[in-house]
């Protein structure tokens, strides 16, 4: 670098006095070794005078384009420059020119400068000129474009681009003609120019239009351009392919959009000469286009008039024309604008006439999205358009036309008024609640609905609104009319396409009236007087229409519990033997309302307690290793939890309810629990005790439940069970069973993975193969149930609740035996006795069970063991009355 610059120096101090030849020599003999210190140096320049040589080289290369273009026609002059650009050998000083401004224009600004001064950028937009409008004929044997030409290009492109990105580079310009020439020909040529010189020459126009100036924009319209372009266009547009159109109405419109921050003179000029409606046209010749062939130009369009929108000399002006009610955070005097509010109606009107004429999927989706980027321009132009325009008011007039996808996208723009906006479009929900109404087009119908539905759960105000609209009596009005279908054709039809879209809308209608009722007396109380409680019970039978059918049931219960219980009650003890997800529905479902104190005089007089123990009492043998008949298709995990939600049903109607639990001990509920309880299987059938042993070992209950499931030691599964069952009767013996949560919540929606056992372990069967690896521990969620290592349910001091509980775990007690397993079985049997004498360890708990008047119930059902002094029980057993004795009511009974 150092020798080049000296060389340089030198060759500035004799230039003055050298001929043109000579000195066009010196410089090109310099180049090379320019470029090949360039080369070397990893393209890293270190030359002090570079704005100089820039200068120089350029001068030179635009004197050698202007002479090869001087006095010669149009492709003569191509030709030439072609030549002049691409010699080789001993004739490339074209070339190395070429080159040595490619490098130089990449340095820094004032070098670019430099290059901008010689004159360069008219003489190359002369080439570009050229270039576009006729076509190139050299190419390869294959027919492809050589590399050197690619090279060439690639190399004048680059120039350009760097160049013409400054304004400087854009006012040298204005000299020639040749700017608004190429922008015409781009109009009116497409069809007919060099294919390889499209691209680069959009992305120089392109560059060009994001440098304009005021002078530039002057030059552009004094020369009439725009309105050229225009008229040319209009023409292309009925020949040429959509895409090429699209290609070539983008580089116009870019003139326009970019110009509009300095002058509004190209807009004025665009619309003046039927802009607007040149891209209507051009955009509905777009129609079925795959979304590749339009891409980027298409996109291009649509996002430049999305710009447009906001381009206008005046703010537009709109009287506020607010329905209420509206939500309560709704403030539209309070709204601040962002600056970047709609102008111009006319370029939107463009995007609605778009999505009003065309029913392409691309076309209609690019265009919600450019109404939904407006909206998050400003707030305001939500209500500037729908205020004036009225687009989305239109739109869901045919709406229903539009193909699936562009259906959804567009309920949910509508969705965003009210969720992001906080504002409530009464006009449009009542056009889409007619669009319900009619259901021409049913996934239509559908979609529109869960737009309400979101709407709905969003505020309480909806509830109102959907009920004084007319809405609410609507969709009472479609269930009754398929409530009606279903119980007259239930099983005898097979599902069809259509039967699913309508199943679906169904579903969606229950939840829309779950949705409207949750938090709304009135309109439960409009549901009841429409005599809809008949109808709303047929769809507790299809699993996909039960969960927003119970929550419109457990609605009516505010204001009817007797109804809800007998509805629940009576669709319990109705229920076969198989229906074991529907029972599970219905329990959970009443345990919500047990909740509710109110409740529980309404669960005791419509029969709720029977009831519960009827499905226990239709399990006979559910719990059977190996199982039986019916029982063979259902996992055991699902029967547990059946007689979980059961017991816990039972719990919760006699928590803190004295007349509930004298019902239920004075009716002798309790021992048909325990009958009840012994017939599942899992328990000994026979009533006498068997054969006392002598064991050499004992645990306690706690450590058979962590033996049971926690260690590798194999455990039967009659055992197991036995083990929940009575974990079960523990919790309800402190009252607390109802307030329990072990078993993992089923998703009930439409379209949710079936239930399956089989295919699904529940979470206890998750845990049990969990347990049975050696070594691993109970995982915390479980220890509320099973207890705790360093809590021992020995060492609690529990209260007794429930003392008709602890008369349940003593009649099983005979009952934990399995032939083969005499050891484990007895046992077992004195851990249950040890735990049942740690419940009666405080005072309290002694006082509760000798004043429940159950002391006789518990001597009968351990009477061999109170009698044969030998039986490992005696001992036990006689402990825990020794306990009681001081508290005793029935002295007698003791004696």
């Amino acid at each position: 670098w150092e020798t080049l610059g000296r060389q340089f120096v030198e060759y500035e101090q004799v230039a003055p006095f050298l001929i043109p030849e000579e000195q066009q020599r010196r410089l090109l003999d310099f180049l090379p070794l320019f470029l090949k210190a360039w080369e070397q140096s990893a393209g890293v320049i270190v030359f002090p005078n570079i704005q100089l040589l820039a200068s120089e080289v350029s001068k030179l290369l635009t004197k050698e384009i202007k002479r090869n273009l001087n006095g010669k026609p149009a492709e003569e002059a191509r030709l030439a420059l072609e030549q002049l650009l691409q010699q080789k050998g001993e004739a490339e000083d074209g070339r190395l020119l070429l080159k040595s401004v490619y490098l130089l224009s990449q340095t820094d600004l004032r070098t670019v400068w430099n290059i901008i001064g010689s004159g360069l950028p008219a003489a190359l937009m002369q080439c570009l000129y050229l270039f576009f409008t006729f076509p190139l004929k050299k190419t390869s044997d294959d027919g492809q474009t050589s590399e050197d030409d690619t090279t060439t290009q690639e190399m004048l492109v680059k120039i350009m681009l760097n160049i013409y990105r400054e304004e400087q580079g854009v006012e040298e310009l204005l000299a020639a003609d040749k700017l608004q020439s190429l922008i015409i020909a781009t109009a009116s040529l497409w069809d007919q120019c060099s294919h390889t010189w499209k691209v680069p020459t959009g992305r120089v126009l392109r560059t060009i239009s994001k440098a304009q100036t005021k002078n530039s924009i002057v030059y552009l319209q004094a020369m009439d351009c725009i309105k050229i372009a225009i008229q040319n266009l209009f023409k292309l547009a009925d020949t040429l392919p959509a895409c090429d159109v699209c290609e070539a109405a983008s580089i116009v419109l870019c003139f326009v959009k970019d110009s509009y921050p300095i002058s509004s003179a190209l807009l004025t000029e665009f619309e003046n000469n039927d802009g607007y409606q040149l891209l209507v046209k051009i955009l509905l010749r777009c129609e079925g286009l795959q979304q590749s062939e339009g891409d980027p130009y298409l996109d291009e369009i649509l996002d430049m008039l999305t710009c447009l929108t906001t381009c206008g000399k005046t703010e537009l002006k709109v009287s506020g024309n607010i329905v209420h009610p509206q939500l309560p955070h709704f403030d539209f005097e309070g709204t601040r604008s962002s600056g970047m509010t709609v102008k111009n109606l006319q370029a939107f009107q463009v995007l609605q006439s778009i999505f009003q004429k065309s029913n392409d999927q691309h076309l209609c989706g690019r265009i919600l999205e450019a109404i939904g980027t407006i909206w998050a321009w400003d707030t305001v132009n939500f209500f500037l358009l729908e205020w004036t325009l009225q687009p989305m008011n239109q739109f869901t007039d045919i709406i229903h036309f539009k193909p699936h996808p562009i259906q959804v996208q567009f309920f949910r723009l509508v969705e965003s008024i009210v969720l992001d906006l906080s504002y409530v479009p009464h006009e449009i929900l009542k056009k889409i609640q007619y669009l319900i109404k009619e259901n021409i087009v049913p996934f239509c119908t559908l979609t529109a609905l869960r737009c309400l539905l979101s709407m709905t759960k969003k505020d309480l105000l909806f509830s109102d609104i959907f009920r004084d609209s007319g809405l609410l009596g609507l969709l009472l009005a479609l269930l009754r009319k398929q409530a009606k279908i279903l119980r007259k054709s239930a099983g005898t039809y097979l599902p069809s396409l259509e039967e699913g879209t309508e199943k679906e809308l169904n579903a969606v209608m229950l939840k829309m009236v779950a949705a409207l009722t949750v938090g709304s007396v009135r309109n439960t109380v409009v549901l009841k007087d429409y005599g809809m409680v008949p109808y709303i019970k047929i769809f507790l039978d299809d699993e996909c229409y039960r969960s927003a059918t119970l929550s419109i049931l457990e609605q009516l219960s505010v204001i009817n519990y007797e109804e809800y219980m007998s509805i629940i009650i009576g669709a319990l003890c109705s229920s076969t033997q198989g229906e074991l997800h529907l029972k599970l529905d219905l329990l959970k479902s009443l345990l919500r309302i047990l909740e509710s104190p109110k409740s529980h005089s309404a669960f005791r007089t419509c029969s709720g307690f029977n009831g519960l123990l009827s499905l226990l009492s239709d399990m006979e043998g559910a719990l059977q290793d190996p199982p039986r008949g019916l029982w063979t298709a259902v996992g055991q995990n699902c029967l547990l939890e059946l007689v979980f939600y059961t017991l816990q049903g039972i719990t919760a109607a006699l928590h803190l309810n004295p007349v509930n639990n004298n019902f239920f001990q004075r009716n002798g509920l309790f021992e048909k629990m325990a009958e009840d309880l012994g017939s599942l299987g899992c328990f000994w059938t026979q009533a006498e005790w068997q054969s006392p042993l002598n064991l050499e070992k004992t645990r306690t209950f706690a450590e058979f439940l962590d033996a049971a499931f926690c260690s590798s030691e194999p455990f039967p599964k009659w055992l197991k069970n036995c083990i929940w069952i009575l974990n079960f009767l523990d919790h309800m013996v402190k009252g607390t069973l109802h307030l329990q949560s072990y078993f993992t919540e089923r998703n009930l929606d439409m379209g949710e993975a079936s239930r399956d056992d089989h295919e699904r372990p529940s979470a206890q069967e998750e845990h049990l193969v969990a347990f049975k690896r050696p070594g691993n521990k109970l995982p915390a969620s479980a220890y509320g149930l099973w207890g705790n290592h360093e809590n021992k349910w020995e060492m609690e001091d529990c209260t007794i609740v429930h003392p008709g509980a602890v008369c349940v775990m003593v009649r099983l007690l005979p009952k934990l035996y399995k032939e083969g397993h005499s050891q484990l079985s007895q046992e077992i049997q004195c851990a249950v006795v040890d735990h049942i004498q740690s419940l009666v360890k405080s005072e309290k708990s002694r006082q509760v069970m000798c004043g429940s008047g159950l002391l006789s119930t518990i001597i009968t059902s351990c009477q061999d063991a109170f009698r044969n002094e030998s039986h490992p029980l005696h001992l036990p057993l006689t402990r825990v009355f020794e306990k009681l004795a001081s508290q005793a009511i029935e002295p007698y009974v003791l004696r």
